[in-house]
């Protein structure tokens, strides 16, 4: 791994224990941190200041926060042209529920059709800049087919490991991408043991939510562009589909750090961020309600939003953290009111949403129901695939086979 300055783009720093702050070099390999196991944060120089206009002269990709990104080199990068999906606003769901404005950054509209490919498009370069020959994952599906299409491009060894009950979509996408297949009776965590199995020589670096530290840092990538597409505005309330909550812990992560850079003015109030979960699987809303100390021993079943389907998140202090200082909270979702929310999205907006995206626009429906979100506020959802690839989970819900 090259070490030099020259041509260096980025300004991390380090890497700290999520849990007790220890640093530990960000310009070697690392996965968790020694000393609780926990995930490392990547860091940033302090004091460094450029211009958010410099961003205007850039790509329409989220390498266009060069600077605030772990990567260190451009020859690294491999990249399919991840990023920067549209904010649409719902003017007539807004109209029929009497709201000031809603929206929903559309994150289907990446490559591999969901906001996984951001945080695999960070992890394979960063694995690409120290050398890694080739990658494994445990996966509920999207983040499967992008870390296999990544580790192509990068010409890096692929092995993702999937539940069975996958829909067939996903499963052939990562086969497409030249993949090696592992299918197991289960959910993502026991997907977890089998690729803990699979690689007892640590070969292949294992590029699963939270353990090693890049993917958030492409995650945190859609705080960035909802501060500048919302020209450096935020919205009151952010609504996000919480299974690994990865994209949850970035978003607030690149808020914090926009404010350091002084991309947002002090006097803008950072939004309440909601998580939201499959009633299926709510390991978040059990650990809030005090019925269990954390999500160690949590028992989820499947759900058709398959990404909603981690039952034990490795950053479920970190989620939580993010709810206790936004003055957010959570909420679950069940099976029937997510096929509810997928028809009124796409009957009143043209919008064919992964069950994940439908969960979200739920959600709303309920919080606004009980008045924690006011319909005078700025209401954000995020969407986080495309519906196409869960076909399968749906067959039968219009009684067509």
């Amino acid at each position: 791994m090259q070490t030099t300055l020259d041509n260096q783009i980025s300004h991390l720093s380090t890497l700290t224990c999520s849990r007790c702050g220890t640093p530990y070099s960000a310009f070697q390999k690392q996965t968790v941190s020694p000393c609780c196991h926990m995930p490392l944060l990547a860091q940033y120089l302090k004091g460094i200041h450029f211009p958010k206009s410099e961003l205007k002269k850039r790509e329409g990709t989220m390498w266009r926060y060069k600077e605030m990104l772990p990567v260190l080199h451009p020859e690294n990068i491999v990249s399919l042209g991840e990023g920067f999906t549209p904010i649409l606003t719902l003017k007539n769901l807004a109209e029929k529920y009497e709201l000031s404005t809603l929206l929903l950054k559309d994150e289907g509209q990446n490559p591999t059709g969901s906001f996984k490919a951001r945080g695999l498009s960070m992890a394979i370069s960063k694995a690409k800049e120290h050398g890694v020959e080739g990658c494994i994952i445990p996966t509920a599906g999207n983040a499967g087919v992008a870390m296999a299409a990544y580790c192509a491009k990068a010409g890096m060894r692929a092995t993702v490991v999937m539940p069975r009950h996958t829909p067939k979509a996903f499963k052939e996408e990562c086969y497409w991408y030249g993949a090696e297949v592992v299918l197991i009776d289960g959910l993502i965590n026991d997907c977890a043991a089998k690729v803990k199995e699979l690689n007892q020589s640590g070969e292949l670096l294992d590029v699963s939510t939270l353990k090693e530290p890049y993917r958030l840092e492409g995650k945190k990538t859609m705080g960035y562009e909802i501060a500048e597409q919302l020209n450096w505005t935020l919205p009151d309330v952010i609504l996000y589909p919480a299974g690994g909550g990865t994209g949850l812990i970035g978003i607030w992560k690149a808020f914090k750090e926009m404010q350091q850079l002084g991309w947002l003015d002090e006097t803008i109030k950072l939004p309440r961020m909601i998580a939201v979960q499959a009633a299926n699987c709510q390991p978040l809303i059990e650990t809030l309600a005090g019925r269990q100390p954390n999500a160690q021993n949590y028992v989820g079943k499947p759900t058709i939003a398959n990404g909603l389907a981690v039952p034990r998140p490795l950053g479920e202090a970190l989620m939580l953290q993010t709810i206790q200082d936004s003055g957010g909270t959570a909420v679950s979702i069940t099976e029937a009111e997510m096929v509810t929310g997928l028809k009124e999205l796409g009957a009143a907006e043209g919008l064919f949403v992964a069950p994940e995206g439908a969960a979200v626009w739920m959600a709303t429906r309920k919080l606004l129901e009980s008045g924690l979100i006011s319909p005078e506020e700025k209401i954000l959802l995020l969407n986080t695939g495309s519906g196409q690839k869960y076909m399968e989970n749906l067959s039968g819900v219009f009684g067509l086979e």
